[in-house]
């Protein structure tokens, strides 16, 4: 059993609390939650997905120098070495505002 700390909601900007648990559904199907840290009778939402392996030590430091190549070659490119700071400011701001929509 472990818990994450907070998250952060971007579209509604505010923190949220959130609760994680690793458990097995019951033969019959069901899954039962002891010890919530929320007061009773307050209004939570269960999202409940199959838990995913995650990537070995060593596929992950594979994918992080992939990862790492590709930015190098994305930087290499010339639009890249032309789009000024003020540009990039921009256009994240034009993103984060259709987001808000």
């Amino acid at each position: 059993m472990g818990t994450d700390h907070f998250m952060y909601n971007y579209r509604k900007r505010v923190l949220m609390d959130t609760f994680r648990i690793r458990t097995t559904v019951s033969k019959d199907g069901k899954l039962s939650i002891k010890g919530l840290p929320f007061r009773p009778g307050a209004r939570v939402e269960v999202v409940v997905r199959a838990e995913t392996k995650r990537p070995s030590p060593a596929k992950r430091k594979e994918l992080a120098g992939e990862l790492q190549a590709l930015f190098k070659q994305i930087q290499s490119l010339p639009q890249a070495k032309t789009i000024t700071e003020e540009e990039i400011a921009a256009e994240i701001a034009a993103y984060r505002a259709s987001k808000d929509k």
